[in-house]
């Protein structure tokens, strides 16, 4: 009985005198291992080079200021709601006089946190947040960490600096393409 029509047929005849002592073969092998020895090696050394990731890249997470340095997150919630690993948490809070140079909104994030062992980096949080607030970087990675308490980022990690701010330079494969040439 046969199970599948993929049946392939060997041949089962005497192979001669040139093809038993493999040299062929030998030479075939040879052959590619000297042409792959003078071709341009596709391995990047990582700590001195760094691959561009393209724009639709997903990387290390950043809280957004504006113009003026206030904070743009004013705690709604989308983000944690549309997270599917569950990985955001935040605890909202009043802002109170004095505190208009910081927030933009009545209402701010006073804890803000993603848990990176629990991040899929889906990029659902940054499309959610109706004020542009979250993003995912396009040019950094996560950075490695060894200890479990290092894994949850806080404000303190992920707002901007406003000496380093983020730009993003393409949103779309048409804006990259349009850079790269």
């Amino acid at each position: 009985m046969q199970l599948t029509n993929r049946a392939k047929k060997t041949d089962k005849s005497e192979m001669s005198l040139f093809e038993r002592s493999y040299l062929p073969s030998l030479a075939t092998g040879l052959g590619i291992t000297i042409r792959h020895f003078f071709m341009k090696k596709p391995t990047i050394e990582y700590p001195e080079q760094k691959r561009y990731l393209g724009p639709v890249f997903r990387g290390h997470h950043i809280l957004k200021r504006d113009e003026e340095g206030r904070e743009r997150c004013t705690a709604c919630g989308l983000c944690a709601v549309a997270c599917p690993a569950e990985a955001i948490s935040m605890v909202a809070q009043e802002r109170v006089k004095g505190e208009e140079h910081l927030y933009r909104e009545e209402k701010y994030a006073a804890v803000y946190e993603i848990n990176m062992l629990r991040c899929i980096f889906c990029g659902l949080c940054e499309e959610a947040c109706p004020k542009q607030a979250v993003y995912l970087r396009h040019d950094m990675f996560v950075p490695v960490f060894s200890d479990r308490k290092d894994v949850i980022y806080g404000k303190d990690q992920l707002v901007e600096d406003m000496n380093h701010r983020y730009q993003r330079d393409a949103w779309t494969k048409e804006d990259a393409q349009k850079l790269w040439k």
